[in-house]
């Protein structure tokens, strides 16, 4: 299956599914893999999981289908076991609707489970698109933050050419740190928090942790603490990433930030949660695509101070 055209071909039935007051965008990325999978399953699932996002935007709403190759390594994310190495074409479903708090997130492919009232729904969906993705050598992830919306990734393994060509994934260089660079790592997930400062003690950079945007600023006025980066994620309850950003930069205007997010970077750009050509990060992210994009904010400086 080519997903970029696939995708494309299923706005227009997918519009006609969930009517006039939800708008549907499908971004693809330039050299998208192909994948091996039931066309008709792939259907059902993003009918499914549009279903899910109308009801969960009453008021009508915007939501974005985007698909984006993703390279699997030894370090990918501690917090999905599931994938073994490879690479797979990522396939993001994202409303803004009102989102859902941990305790359900974790609960929401369970066969059975909902949170509509009677008669709305027998939670079968969701456990149906993970049982469907699970089947095909992918697995799903949800990201979701109360009142910020909802991500639903499906991870489909990259299809096999007859000449092995995608079979192994390339190894990719892993730049480590200079001279006592230190990171401040701002992150409300405890394991995706604990995953990255882990990932950069090994690759020999100082790191200093903060659970939300209040406290990494209370680290940012301490004028004799070393920051050399800003590593936050984007939706944060409290003040998000973006204003953390803002501010940031009022107290010290040099500070390269490096920005994360589980939600499609079209849908976070789109309503207003990132200004456009900022550094962003697609969370699940592998050590080598941490370092390369840290190396590079942290050379910049001294590229432009050398020119």
């Amino acid at each position: 299956m080519d997903v970029g055209k696939f995708l494309a071909g299923s706005v227009e039935f997918l519009q006609r599914s969930l009517g006039e007051t939800i708008e549907i965008e499908a971004v693809g990325s330039a050299g998208l893999w192909k994948i091996e999978v039931d066309a008709n399953h792939l259907e059902s699932a993003l009918v499914n999981l549009a279903i899910n996002a109308r009801d969960a935007m009453p008021e009508g709403g915007k939501l974005t289908i985007e698909a984006a190759n993703a390279y699997v390594d030894e370090e990918y994310d501690l917090t999905m076991p599931e994938l073994v190495l490879g690479r797979y074409v990522a396939i993001s479903v994202t409303d803004m609707g009102a989102g859902m708090p941990r305790e359900i997130a974790d609960r929401a492919f369970e066969p059975f489970f909902t949170t509509k009232e009677p008669g709305h729904g027998a939670g079968l969906g969701l456990s149906q698109v993970y049982g469907f993705v699970r089947q095909s050598g992918g697995h799903v992830r949800i990201y979701s933050e109360v009142g910020q919306g909802t991500t639903i990734k499906m991870y489909f393994p990259r299809m096999n050419t007859p000449d092995g060509e995608g079979s192994e994934a390339a190894e990719e260089p892993v730049a480590e740190a200079e001279a006592s660079e230190t990171i401040l790592i701002v992150e409300d997930d405890t394991d995706v928090r604990t995953y990255l400062a882990e990932v950069l003690r090994n690759l020999n950079y100082r790191v200093v942790t903060a659970d939300n945007a209040q406290a990494a600023l209370t680290v940012l006025l301490q004028e004799d603490r070393r920051v050399d980066l800003l590593l936050t994620d984007i939706i944060m309850p409290g003040i998000n990433g973006r204003e953390l950003g803002r501010r940031a930069q009022t107290m010290r205007p040099e500070l390269p930030i490096l920005y994360m997010t589980g939600y499609s970077r079209n849908a976070v750009v789109h309503h207003g949660r990132l200004d456009e050509g900022v550094e962003l990060l697609q969370k699940p992210v592998s050590q080598a695509q941490l370092a390369a994009r840290i190396r590079t904010l942290l050379d910049r400086p001294r590229k432009l101070n050398r020119a």
